[in-house]
């Protein structure tokens, strides 16, 4: 790369002369001494940027002590020109293909853009400012033509193609054959056999579509900005704990507005300081603020976005000769088509809407009762339902959250169940650089006391991160690339001021304990090949693993080791901790609800044909809800259209059904375990073996029919959530 930059400089320099005649000798010189300054430049760069090697911490750890902003769009540019380079040899390869020229060897090329994009990306989601953003928007299309470049190449189709129909006779492993089949489908489903016109469109529709979602993803930072609500007066904060005003004041300044206090918005419909204020018109005020975000009402208007999307996504599916872009997203997942996802969630609705009509009439008595003339409305759900609650389990949630200190929970309650289960150990480590003060680090060991990885906690909610909880990497596991996995979790938590206790809602406890479930996932993968590593998997099957580790936390052992009082260390006591057990179910109709109505919209959206109009994106909700039957005015879906992230900036486009999906398995799987000794290591390590460490190396059901001995069954489902029994709510 010097070579070809030395060239191009010394090349400006003969035009540069070429200027004028009187001045040759002296413009030559400049343009020289230019030529020799940028070379020197370029070198300084290839020595100081940390992207160009590996790192040399333990496991490759990225180091955010060396890395800058600068860093980046030169690693991005030389980590594509490189990877472009490599994949032009194996496809040029004059030598007949076989596994290890061919798909070994795309397995191994890419590695500086595999470096720059893991932190890139990460951080883009979980410490972003505007620099970031706009670089983010710079390389949108930019990486979505290089994967163009790559999946539309013929000579490397052909190579791919001929393995992939010789498979059954090139004497290979399990794992490489199904690697065969997966870089097969993934390069037809991304127009490997399209004309050379068709393929010109994909490219342009995928450049739009990579554009397009990042623009959302923007906004939905920028709707975080314009949705604060402010609050000048304190009275109006009646109901909430003084702990909980004194974080509001300091959002507030923050904000440059001191003396009044902020409440920001979490990215769902719910916000849970709906449960907790008295004051009816600012609970009006802030669910309106967050049910209509981005439809018009504050600078950021995301149905445009949505619009477009949706009709490039269609057009892509027809281009593909799909009928809709769900049948082109499904096919490789469990449900395979739109049908089958529609069909496990419009079963769900009549005993769901059954429980809603039951949980709201409950409501509306408290509301009647107290003298009230007003009908249940959305921004009324959850305060009343904490007086049904109170009175009908007598539990108060801020007492609850007394048991639920942060580090307790993550210490001697996730940390605890995942070393009951499985016999790993967390230590936390000081000497990894962390990209935000508030990140920690640990060094995770195995049963037997060798190291396995790394795991970054960033458990915190600030303005430099976007909603919600999730996990991703910084490295994934790989026998063929000798690698360790490096491992993220995501929440938003409000941190509680200096010198004060974080205390969790019972909520964040339950999604602690999920996202350690995704961590260890990819902890534990135990395959030869990154692309079939951990999460790799179906959307419809990711989840499984996940929300299966949800129930561990109501494990007898596991909470008599974490819920103690955060001042006086004593034990939740048996009467608190029964009623919590008891209420575990309560608000369930409300809670599937509003995720089987988001969950249908996204159906609605992706099935959908090309050349389909919405001429109004709040009136396409309105109508796919009354469709399903889940149009409930008090129960309004979890997301809506312009700040739906899963489906417009993230993964699950078509795919959010995936949750419930998943709770199939893990609600079926807990069950079994639970028959079976429960909270053991032997139980872990068999799951561990036949689950978690497969990756994608084996078809997803297989894998669950190897551990469980058979399929699912809903049954399971049912009792989780309380929709076996009504008078369990």
């Amino acid at each position: 790369m010097r070579k070809t930059l030395v060239a191009v400089a010394i090349g400006a320099a003969v035009s540069l002369s070429a200027c004028s005649d009187n001045t040759e000798q002296t413009s030559t010189s400049q343009a020289e001494g230019q030529a020799s300054t940028e070379q020197t430049q370029q070198q300084d760069a290839m020595t100081q940027n940390p992207f160009y090697q590996a790192s040399s911490l333990q496991y490759q750890a990225p180091d955010f002590n060396a890395i800058e902003f600068k860093h980046f769009k030169p690693a991005f540019e030389k980590g594509m020109q490189e990877h472009m380079a490599e994949v032009n040899e194996i496809a040029e390869n004059p030598a007949i293909p076989n596994f290890q020229n061919t798909i070994v060897a795309m397995e191994k090329a890419g590695q500086l853009l595999n470096r720059v994009s893991s932190v890139f990306y990460n951080l883009s989601s979980s410490h972003s400012d505007d620099q970031i953003r706009e670089l983010q928007a710079e390389l949108a299309p930019k990486m979505a033509a290089h994967q163009d470049n790559i999946r539309l190449n013929p000579d490397l189709f052909k190579r791919i193609s001929d393995l992939y129909e010789q498979r059954e006779v090139l004497e290979l492993g399990n794992e490489e054959q199904r690697l065969i089949e997966e870089y097969y489908k993934d390069f037809v489903r991304s127009g490997a056999l399209l004309s050379d016109q068709e393929k010109a469109q994909i490219r342009d529709v995928n450049e739009q579509l990579s554009s397009l979602t990042n623009d959302f993803r923007s906004g939905l930072m920028g709707l975080t900005q314009e949705t604060v609500i402010f609050v000048e007066d304190k009275e109006q904060l009646a109901g909430l704990s003084e702990s909980r005003i004194k974080g509001l004041a300091n959002a507030a300044e923050s904000r440059d507005k001191s003396g009044q206090y902020a409440i920001v918005l979490t990215n769902t419909t719910r916000q849970s300081i709906l449960a907790e204020l008295e004051n009816r018109e600012l609970r009006e005020r802030v669910w309106k603020a967050s049910a209509d975000r981005g439809t018009g009402n504050t600078a950021t208007d995301q149905r445009p976005l949505v619009k477009q999307l949706v009709s490039l996504r269609a057009e892509k599916a027809k281009l593909l000769g799909y009928d809709s872009w769900g049948d082109y997203v499904l096919e490789t997942n469990m449900a395979g088509n739109p049908g089958a996802a529609k069909k496990m969630l419009s079963d769900l609705v009549p005993a769901v809407v059954s429980n809603v009509e039951r949980e709201a009439d409950a409501i509306q008595q408290v509301i009647d009762s107290e003298g009230n003339d007003f009908e249940l409305q959305p921004w009324d759900w959850f305060y009343y339902a904490e007086k049904v609650r109170a009175e009908k389990y007598a539990i108060d949630s801020d007492e609850v959250k007394k048991y639920f200190e942060f580090n307790r929970v993550l210490e001697d309650g996730v940390f605890y169940a995942m070393t009951e289960l499985f016999g790993i150990t967390f230590k936390e480590i000081n000497d990894i650089p962390v990209y935000q003060e508030d990140v920690k680090v640990y060094e995770v060991f195995d049963v037997d006391g060798s190291s396995m990885g790394l795991f970054y906690a960033d458990y915190f909610a600030r303005d430099s991160k976007r909603g919600g909880a999730w996990m991703s990497s910084f490295r994934s596991q790989s026998g063929l690339m000798d690698q360790k996995p490096v491992i993220l979790n995501n929440m938003n938590i409000t941190k509680a001021p200096d010198g004060e206790p974080t205390l969790l809602s019972f909520d964040e406890v339950s999604t602690m304990f999920h996202e350690m479930g995704h961590a260890l996932h990819g902890m534990f993968s135990d395959v030869e090949y990154p692309s079939l590593a951990g999460t790799s998997v179906s959307r419809d099957y990711v989840e499984f693993p996940s929300t299966f580790q949800e129930d561990w936390m109501l494990n007898e052992k596991v909470i008599a080791s974490f819920a103690k009082h955060y001042e006086t260390g004593e034990q939740i006591p048996d009467e608190l901790l029964e009623k919590v057990l008891a209420a575990r179910n309560f608000n369930q109709g409300f809670d599937t609800l509003e995720y089987v109505a988001a969950a249908l919209l996204d159906l609605e959206y992706h099935s959908i044909e090309a050349g389909t109009e919405i001429d109004d994106v709040v009136a396409f909700e309105k109508e796919a809800l009354e469709r399903n039957g889940v149009n409930v005015v008090a129960v309004p879906p979890r997301y809506r259209s312009t700040y739906f992230a899963h489906v417009f900036a993230g993964g699950y486009s078509a795919g959010y059904y995936a949750y419930m999906w998943s709770e199939v398995l893990a609600a079926d799987a807990f069950k079994h375990m639970n028959n079976n000794g429960g909270l053991t290591l032997e139980n872990g390590q068999a799951f561990r073996k036949e689950i978690l460490s497969q990756g994608n190396s084996k078809d997803p059901m297989q894998q669950y029919i190897d551990w469980r001995g058979q399929e699912p069954t809903v049954e399971a489902l049912l009792e989780r959530r309380g929709l076996t029994d009504p008078s369990i709510n």
